[in-house]
């Protein structure tokens, strides 16, 4: 027996048939219920906010899982185990993603098997969320409603008690967010774990054909799923009921445009069979349909139907019209970009010079050589390089989170869908690509929010086509050198007109590059934008903060230390091999020569040059060529290398005068200026394209699990830059404007 249920006054059937039983453990809760119920609120009021973050099985998804203490009435409290499920609307699954809900809750593929479902359902969206619950229960899992959100339904609140006769499973009612009904639904579910029940079967209208069908399916079910239930639990493939909810679950998940991998050849020609022999027939309507006769028969004697209230049609009437609604999308925005751009700056600036003067103290009190470089310029370096983006982060997902909470954010994807499907994208990758202007690091982290995996792909192979703020000071050093302070038609300064233009180009570029992906090496069925508009809440802070942590502490632990080697791996290429230093009292000029030379016959240096073929038709020397490696460590890198290069110094920035003269003073051995408007622009282009950003390549490699996508992402951009910037120059060259 559990020690769970071990207590002297529990019945001796305590747990009998549960897989907790069987395994001597402590049982396991899993949490379900749709986006925007409460249910992490929910999770988070049970573990106390002391959840735990790894990956579901086989997918890089957020797994969150925690222990929690039920609550019994004149008992000890129930120690379990939970995990909360990612939110999602049905169980029907084409994609890897959407195949969590499922295998989380039955325990297929790696996954534990939940000894009961607690079900969270928004009691102001009865129907729409009892439609998932209708398909945990045909499936015979145990489970337990919460009923929640119920401050915010008032006088059109739900019977509970009723409801949990309609469906056979008790049915509480709890606001997460106050804690009421929380010691309820705890005693509740530790009740029905101790005793467990399968539900009854539900009198779902199903036509006599459609059964017929989904019993004819029911015979060939992969032994995969019978044999895992059947083990877990004897009972668990007894009834007809649930080999029909498997068969009905296959139906509308398993075809030809899925991405869910497991199922037998045989048992896909098996399905393909029965939908030919039932042509004409919409058998995913067939099914739908059934299950919302069946609650539209049910739900309105529960309780009258609640009125959207007038303070939330009036704030739809604006936010979500085509002209006022982007109107204010285009100002959230601009306060979003301000806080990453701007609010950021000064954490950001507090975190260099942190690190600086740690650097700085290291090199006074240790002695000079080897040992102390790597510490100082890799290490330490490095580590800095991981820590300046966290302030972004955080700021990041302290927007989305309160955005998400209030219940702006479903609206924002609503409002952009149209836009995004154009591209093959639906509205919710429209936020992390203009994220993407700030830090493309913090953008592909927010493409989490979106359910399907080739969507989430898709967005992150564009968002670092976005011109993000280390682009900012290339731009700034170039457009200053190289193009006057003059005005077109006397009215727009063609610095900022430009500067403009980059921004112009990079969005374009990344909406074309959606669409050719989109229909090519990501090419996938179009998953429509589904969506309910949540009512506007007030924001859970204290949930909004635990969701930053978590992220961060991601970010830290996993792509940090792939940004960390890469950063040792890239000051060694840039410091080695070394020549004699000149002497602490020689002239500043010697030491930046000295700079300069160490850089030039570097192996970084030597990469640059070795580089000089293959971008001398971009118009770039061997100069640019190792302002292009050294840059690899961050774009902005460009600029002290090449003042490195030029002898003005590495601590010089893109406001540096001496730079920018050195930039146009410098020529080619025929006399020609090295830095012309042409190169300049061919070079802001490269800059464009190009994925010179090792963080981010190491952030697509956590998001993604492996180094496949961050090499595709690394190839075709490089690719991409080149002949772009090949196409400016030369054809620029061919219309006389070198």
């Amino acid at each position: 027996m559990s020690q769970a249920c071990s207590d002297p006054s529990a019945p001796a059937s305590s747990l009998a048939g549960s897989p907790a039983a069987a395994a001597n453990r402590r049982p396991l809760l899993a949490v379900v219920g749709n986006p925007n119920t409460g249910k992490t609120t929910l999770f988070n009021r049970l573990t106390g906010q002391r959840a735990r973050v790894g990956n579901y099985p086989g997918v890089t998804v957020d797994r969150r899982s925690g222990r929690a203490k039920l609550r019994r009435p004149a008992e000890q409290p129930l120690e379990v185990d939970l995990f909360d499920v990612p939110g999602c609307y049905s169980l029907s699954a084409r994609s890897m993603e959407e195949e969590i809900a499922i295998n989380a809750i039955l325990g297929w593929k790696g996954n534990a098997r939940p000894d009961l479902a607690l079900v969270v359902v928004d009691a102001t969206q009865l129907v729409r969320n009892l439609y998932l619950a209708l398909q945990i229960l045909e499936l015979g899992v145990p489970a337990v409603l919460a009923l929640n959100m119920v401050d915010e339904a008032g006088a059109w609140l739900p019977d509970a008690v009723a409801l949990s006769s309609l469906l056979g499973v008790p049915c509480i009612p709890t606001s997460a967010r106050s804690g009421q009904g929380m010691e309820e639904l705890e005693a509740a579910v530790a009740s029905a774990l101790c005793s467990p029940q399968r539900p009854r079967s539900l009198d779902i209208p199903y036509s006599p054909a459609l059964l017929a069908n989904a019993d004819r399916v029911a015979e060939a079910l992969p032994s995969v799923w019978t044999t895992a239930d059947s083990a877990a639990d004897p009972t668990a493939n007894s009834t007809v009921e649930r080999r029909r909810a498997l068969a009905l679950w296959a139906l509308t998940s398993v075809n030809d445009d899925d991405e869910l991998s497991g199922i037998p050849t045989s048992f896909r020609e098996l399905l393909a069979e029965v939908r030919y022999s039932a042509k004409g027939r919409d058998l995913d309507g067939e099914i739908i349909g059934a299950r919302y006769s069946y609650l539209d028969a049910h739900v309105p004697s529960l309780f009258a139907p609640p009125r959207i209230a007038k303070i939330t049609e009036r704030i739809d009437s604006v936010l979500l019209h085509p002209v006022s609604g982007f109107v204010t999308f285009l100002l959230v925005m601009l306060v979003v970009f301000q806080a990453l751009f701007a609010w950021a700056d000064p954490a950001i600036s507090l975190v260099e010079s942190a690190f600086g003067a740690l650097g700085g103290w290291l090199t006074s009190v240790l002695p000079v050589g080897f040992l102390t470089d790597l510490l100082v310029q890799g290490v330490i370096g490095g580590v800095g390089n991981v820590l300046v983006f966290l302030p972004q982060i955080l700021l990041l997902f302290l927007m989305l989170g309160i955005l998400e909470d209030t219940g702006y954010l479903a609206r924002v994807a609503y409002l952009m869908d149209r836009v995004m499907r154009s591209v093959g994208l639906h509205g919710r990758a429209f936020v992390p690509m203009l994220s993407g202007f700030s830090c493309a690091i913090p953008a592909i982290m927010a493409t989490r929010t979106m359910e399907n995996r080739r969507d989430r792909l898709l967005t992150m192979m564009v968002i670092p086509l976005m011109t993000c703020s280390a682009r900012l000071p290339v731009y700034t050093l170039i457009i200053a050198a190289l193009y006057p302070p003059s005005k077109v038609f006397g009215l727009v300064p063609v610095q900022g007109l430009l500067m403009v233009a980059m921004y112009v180009f990079s969005t374009m570029t990344a909406l074309a590059a959606a669409a050719v992906f989109g229909r090519t090496v990501l090419r996938g069925p179009r998953v429509p934008l589904i969506l309910e508009l949540p009512p506007y809440r007030r924001p859970m802070l204290r949930s909004v903060l635990q969701m930053m942590w978590q992220r961060s502490r991601f970010f830290l632990t996993e792509a940090g230390s792939v940004i960390l080697w890469c950063t040792i791996g890239l000051w060694v290429l840039l410091s080695f091999p070394k020549i004699p230093e000149p002497a602490a009292d020689a002239p500043a000029a010697v030491h930046q020569q000295w700079e300069a030379d160490s850089l030039a016959g570097s192996y970084g240096g030597r990469m640059g040059k070795a580089l000089e073929p293959a971008i001398a038709p971009l118009g770039f020397d061997w100069k640019i060529g190792v302002g292009i490696v050294g840059a690899f460590a961050a774009r902005e890198v460009f600029v002290s290398t090449m003042g490195v290069i030029y002898g003005v110094g590495g601590d010089t920035d893109e406001k540096s005068p001496a730079l920018r003269d050195r930039l146009r003073a410098d020529l080619r051995p025929d006399g020609t200026p090295v830095y012309s408007p042409l190169v300049g622009f061919s070079l802001m282009v490269f800059f464009a394209l190009a994925c010179q950003c090792m963080s981010t390549l190491a952030v697509v490699r956590r998001e993604t699990g492996g180094w496949r996508w961050p090499a595709f992402l690394f190839v075709y951009m490089t690719v991409l830059a080149w002949c772009a910037s090949f196409t400016v120059y030369q054809g620029g060259q061919l219309l006389g404007l070198g």
